[in-house]
This record gives structure tokens, C-alpha cells and sequence, in this order.
């Protein structure tokens, strides 16, 4: 009896163990194909992270707050009009308007990391004084 238990428990332990370790190579192979689909290298890690921790990616963000390109001053536009259009107040939803905060943040971080990927750029074209 305790053999057959024994051999329960080992396959059980093996099948679980295989299981784990597709789900790991579909969960690499899927951030792989996010971060290849971003635009590849460390510009695709770095979108990879941003849309990862707004949960949502630069495109959904921008067609939730109608832009057809990025611009911060339409941008602040449409937030303002949507998120005042979905206040729960007026018969609004509070799921939409969490949604167009979420959006306003992905932009907004997208907006950040050029501000300061061009100020890197400028302080590298930037003489060093060495005297």
C-alpha cells in the first residue's frame, strides 16, 4: 500500500513539475514577444516595464484618451473632458474613469522617459573639462 502511495506522490510530484516548467517557458517566450514587439533592446525592456506597471501599453493608453499622436497639451484636453464626463456624480463610471487615470499615467511615463533619455543625450554631447 505504501508503494502505491509513494508512486502517487512521485508522479503526482512530476507532473506538477512539468506543468510549472511550460507555463515558465510561455511566460519567457511571452515577455520576450512584449519586449520584441516594443521595439526590441533596452527601449523594448523599458516599455515592457512601463506598460507592465500602469497595465496598459502606450497604444490602448492613447486610443483611451483619443490621441492620434503624442501631444501633452491635447493630451491634459481630453483627460480633463473625459474624466469630468465620467464622473460617477453625474451618472458616470468610476471603471472608465480609473481607466482614463491609468491612461493619463502611461502617458505621462512615456512623456518622462523621453525627458530624460534627452537629457542624457545632452549631458554626453557635453565637453568634459578635464583641467
Amino acid at each position: 500500500m505504501a508503494k502505491y502511495i509513494a508512486q502517487i506522490i512521485v508522479l503526482g510530484a512530476q507532473v506538477v513539475g512539468r506543468a510549472f516548467a511550460r507555463a515558465l517557458k510561455q511566460e519567457i517566450a511571452a515577455s520576450q514577444e512584449a519586449a520584441k514587439r516594443a521595439g526590441g533592446g533596452p527601449e523594448g525592456t523599458r516599455r515592457a516595464a512601463a506598460n507592465a506597471s500602469t497595465g496598459l501599453t502606450l497604444e490602448e493608453a492613447m486610443q483611451i484618451l483619443n490621441l492620434d499622436k503624442l501631444e501633452k497639451e491635447k493630451m491634459l484636453k481630453n483627460y480633463e473632458h473625459l474624466f469630468q464626463a465620467n464622473d460617477k456624480s453625474k451618472g458616470g463610471s468610476f471603471y472608465l474613469q480609473s481607466k482614463i487615470v491609468r491612461a493619463k499615467e502611461r502617458i505621462d511615463e512615456e512623456f518622462k522617459q523621453v525627458q530624460e533619455a534627452s537629457k542624457d543625450k545632452g549631458a554626453q554631447s557635453q565637453p568634459k573639462d578635464t583641467s
